[in-house]
């Protein structure tokens, strides 16, 4: 796999969590997820290959549920990757930055607070993304489209544990 795929999975799956609620307090949208996350999927390559994806994230949350920061470990059969990420939640508005730290490469996220979970948009060199977050029953289904990319889409399911 190469090092965009890692730096976009990376960089996505950062931001794919979400708590065991609705997000009804978009001042505090993070509250509910310190701890450790793991979880699988697939990510779907041009190419029309697949490859199964485990991840596993620890996530620190600021006093108040405003602020957030992740360390992300992800690998397919061929490859990982390590990231840390901060992001920042305003009235329901999302502002960070990701760096890849095997790859050495960086970016910055945006996006806002939704009903359901997160929508995100992820921006680094040579790269975008648009991420949808749903939570249910306890598990954030992640959906990720990416653009003008080898990579086609993620799909990756999240639980605490």
């Amino acid at each position: 796999m190469t090092k965009l795929l890692f730096s976009l999975l990376a960089s996505l799956v950062i931001w794919a969590s979400a708590g065991e609620r609705a997000f009804a307090d978009d001042n505090a949208p993070f509250k509910d997820l310190p701890g450790r996350w793991v979880g699988e999927g697939r990510i779907g390559l041009q190419s029309g290959k697949v490859e199964k994806v485990k991840c596993r994230a620890t996530y620190f949350v600021s006093e108040g549920g405003a602020g957030l920061r992740q360390n992300i470990r992800c690998a397919t059969a061929d490859a990982k990757i390590e990231v840390k990420s901060e992001l920042h939640s305003n009235a329901g508005t999302l502002s960070g930055t990701w760096k890849e730290l095997i790859y050495n490469l960086e970016g910055k996220l945006t996006g806002k607070v939704t009903e359901r979970g997160f929508r995100i948009s992820v921006k680094g060199d040579a790269m975008a993304a648009n991420m949808e977050v749903i939570v249910f029953e306890g598990r954030q289904v992640v959906e990720i489209q990416f653009i003008d990319s080898t990579l086609v889409g993620l799909t990756l399911i999240l639980k605490k544990g």
